[in-house]
């Protein structure tokens, strides 16, 4: 009998603190098992402050039997293999490295196997999304991305802005992703990307990973149809080979909506117009297989947009230049017209 395909959650987050609960983490238990990444700091966050998050939660998830702390795909492979949930790190933000590239190294030794080089406004990698001019990747930036495709860490466009994300496209030597991210040609939003941007990641053999944010799916519409709908849009811009999917899910997000709600002057009024942000929770992500079978998708398309095609990306960009990998480095896909 066929075993379920994998899930593949690309980015989620827990309470940035050493003492978050990462039990939460089960709510993605499925048959078939699921691989989660887990954001372990951003903007505001030091080195030391990743080193004791990353500690503190790889620690506690190897001692619970329904989760894989992983640092390689065949640990992906053996957790799936008991329905088990693997768990590595994502970094949204170049800031907690404090300008050392040397720690690029040293966060992957932890499980960092994802990093977004600026968090929606600009820093010394380059601009994001927020910013009312995008300058670009800077040297820094670039020699960030070099250093990221050497040790084995994916570089993620997400949350950076137009320029910068397409000039990640062209640095990357290795597949690059947008993380979670939606389409601008679906709903207008700043922290959506544009058709471009989705074009230029898939000449990388890069994924796109659709979120779950109610705000960036639509007018705060965190319905697996609006979901679908940028999917959807992503299979007719560069095929199913290029898709993936991502919730974006904070698991304390009735904290986030009070600190929206009190502090409504540190936020742009594109993320408080429509009150408190809505999003697709992790049970709700686990229905998805059904709908993309229930619209009639081939099984390859399930499996590819599931998980397959993000674990392609890990196959290939989470080892070190030069070591052996199904690595597609240098390959380039021809984007659709």
């Amino acid at each position: 009998m066929t075993r379920p395909p994998l899930l593949w959650e690309q980015h989620c987050c827990l309470p940035l603190t050493p003492q978050a609960d990462v039990s939460q983490l089960a709510r993605y238990a499925r048959p078939g098992g699921a691989f989660v990444s887990v954001n372990v700091g951003y903007a505001p966050h030091s080195a030391d402050d990743v080193r004791a998050i990353t500690r503190s939660w790889r620690a506690r998830l190897a001692t619970d039997a329904r989760f894989t702390p992983v640092s390689s795909v065949g640990d992906v492979e053996r957790a799936a293999q008991r329905d088990a949930i693997a768990v590595a790190f994502d970094l949204e933000d170049s800031g907690p490295l404090e300008g050392d590239l040397e720690l690029v190294q040293e966060f992957h030794d932890a499980g960092v196997r994802t990093l977004l080089p600026t968090y929606n406004n600009r820093n010394a990698a380059g601009g994001g999304c927020l910013d009312a001019v995008d300058e670009g990747l800077t040297a820094y930036g670039r020699e960030l991305v070099a250093q990221m495709n050497r040790v084995g860490m994916v570089v993620d466009g997400s949350h950076c802005g137009r320029r910068t994300g397409l000039e990640l496209s062209e640095a990357t030597t290795r597949p690059m992703v947008y993380s979670h991210s939606c389409l601008q040609s679906v709903w207008e939003h700043p922290r959506n990307i544009s058709d471009e941007q989705v074009r230029a990641c898939a000449a990388t053999g890069g994924v796109v990973g659709i979120t779950g944010v109610g705000i960036f799916l639509g007018p705060n519409d965190a319905s697996l149809q609006a979901l679908l709908r940028h999917l959807e849009r992503a299979l007719d811009l560069v095929g199913p080979e290029h898709v993936g999917v991502s919730t974006d899910y904070p698991f304390d997000v009735d904290d986030f909506n009070a600190e929206l709600t009190t502090n409504p002057h540190l936020f742009p009024e594109c993320y408080t117009g429509w009150g408190p942000i809505e999003f697709i929770t992790p049970e709700e992500l686990l229905t998805l297989e059904g709908a993309l079978r229930g619209r009639g998708y081939p099984e390859e398309t399930v499996r590819a947009v599931l998980g397959g095609n993000f674990r392609r990306i890990a196959q290939d960009g989470w080892v070190r230049a030069g070591q052996d990998a199904a690595v597609t480095a240098t390959r380039r896909f021809a984007p659709r017209p």
